[in-house]
């Protein structure tokens, strides 16, 4: 988790917004999620601040709500400029722009040796340059915000939107603010810290620490900015949002947009009783599962921990999962399954045992690739698994975060038993730097809570 931080200022425009009822509660949650949007919306056109800040817990519609306030402002005779963290995330944006309102010109602000998604290609209304000269004709510009750092002499555009604005660095958030005038931040506080591939303990606790969050910093000097908060998961079933919610997000409680039940995960060809076929059958009833196999200190691509993570995989297809959600009911298919892994060795050992099966197909990747992607299952190798000791690149909260909450209908661990004791064994000992804003939960604490959860749902795997 990027940081702690005040809870949300409500717009002096609005009234103060009610409690939002933990997951499970009685209130609509599509009302919730309207009210809270239209109070966003609200400060980001009519408010007296300079910047808006949105808290957005995972799968709580960000893309959704930067498409809609680009489109409103521009409703409103504005220009805008949208900054992302990815290419990726560029051309999505673009595409769900183009896809909302065929008729809205959009600028994809490209670099001089990389090509736009080709998809955007089925969108007349999206004009793609390497010089934003030739992109000023259109109301939404949209580029990474290493390729807006380069933009120089342009006339500043009255609003911007920093999308993912927790994984950008501060740095990056000054290379760019001379560019516009207001601006939206929306973005996960709990999903993983920004990344730099060079030390900056030296800055930690200072006003001007590069490497912190752009969002951190920002309110740390702007204490005043309104922050909002979305306060419904369309992504997190029932079943997982109450743990995610508790374990990474206990200053700004979310729920689910589903009920109990709503969502289901269900098998056409029986069990054959093996641990990953039972931890399959815990996770179709409680959308949760625990496959542990013997405590013992492995290598990091533990060949028996990947043997089972392959395994559960390739069960999950031959069992002919399918699922049942708001959205009708589908069969389970490899497009839909995800594994997720702290390295990217242990992903590449993962690949290798499902490579030649009908599971090849299946998404496998790092906590830090996987962010922001949604899946049906999702599959976790533990970070912890098999480990000597608990560092503090494995303990970060935004990692587990991350694994925890990519799917829609099940989520199963595969870990080595003895995490709990490691963790006792190995309690944080982070130095205390003046001025950094403690960061709570801490990885420590979220791991107790997540795996106390997951201990209810436990099989037992002797390979």
């Amino acid at each position: 988790m990027t940081a702690a931080h005040p809870p949300a200022t409500a717009s002096p425009y609005a009234p103060a917004a009610p409690a939002v009822p933990a997951a499970g509660g009685g209130a609509d949650p599509a009302a919730a999620a309207a009210l809270a949007t239209a109070r966003i919306l609200h400060d980001t056109l009519h408010g007296a601040h300079r910047g808006v800040v949105v808290d957005s817990p995972p799968g709580a519609g960000k893309s959704t709500l930067v498409v809609r306030a680009a489109r409103e402002l521009v409703a409103a005779g504005e220009q805008l400029m949208i900054v992302a963290q990815t290419n990726a995330q560029v051309d999505d944006l673009a595409d769900r722009l183009a896809t909302a309102d065929p008729e809205l010109p959009v600028g994809r602000l490209h670099s001089t040796d990389g090509a736009p998604d080709p998809v955007l290609e089925r969108h007349p209304s999206v004009l793609k340059s390497a010089k934003v000269s030739d992109l000023l004709g259109q109301k939404v510009v949209i580029a990474t915000a290493a390729k807006w750092a380069f933009v120089k002499n342009a006339e500043p555009w009255r609003y911007a939107i920093v999308d993912e604005a927790y994984q950008m660095r501060s740095d990056a958030l000054l290379a760019v603010a001379g560019l516009f005038e207001r601006a939206l931040f929306v973005g996960d506080p709990g999903q993983l810290d920004p990344f730099s591939v060079v030390g900056a303990e030296q800055w930690a606790g200072l006003g001007h620490d590069p490497s912190a969050s752009a969002v951190v910093t920002l309110l740390a000097h702007n204490p005043g900015l309104p922050q909002h908060r979305l306060p419904v998961s369309w992504r997190l079933p029932a079943s997982a949002a109450p743990l995610v919610s508790e374990a990474f997000y206990p200053y700004t409680p979310f729920r689910s947009g589903t009920g109990e039940g709503e969502r289901r995960l269900s098998f056409s060809a029986a069990s054959d009783g093996s641990g990953p076929d039972r931890v399959l059958d815990v996770a179709a009833e409680s959308g949760w599962g625990l496959l542990e196999l013997p405590a013992r200190h492995t290598p990091r691509t533990d060949p028996e921990a990947v043997a089972a993570v392959a395994q559960v995989v390739r069960r999950l297809l031959e069992r002919r999962g399918s699922t049942v959600s708001e959205k009708g009911r589908a069969a389970l298919t490899a497009d839909r399954i995800a594994v997720g892994t702290a390295h990217r060795d242990q992903a590449a050992a993962v690949r290798a045992a499902l490579a030649g099966t009908e599971a090849a197909g299946v998404a496998v990747d790092t906590a830090n690739r996987l962010q922001g992607r949604e899946f049906d299952v999702t599959v976790v190798l533990h970070p912890l698994s098999g480990r000597p000791d608990a560092t503090a690149f494995h303990l970060e909260t935004g990692r587990l975060c991350v694994l925890a909450s990519r799917h829609r209908n099940a989520c199963i661990v595969v870990c080595r038993e003895g995490v709990a004791e490691l963790l006792d064994e190995h309690p944080s000992t982070e130095p205390v730097q003046l001025g950094v804003t403690v960061k709570f939960p801490d990885g420590w604490e979220a791991n107790h809570t997540v795996l106390a959860h997951l201990a209810r749902h436990r099989v037992p795997h002797r390979p």
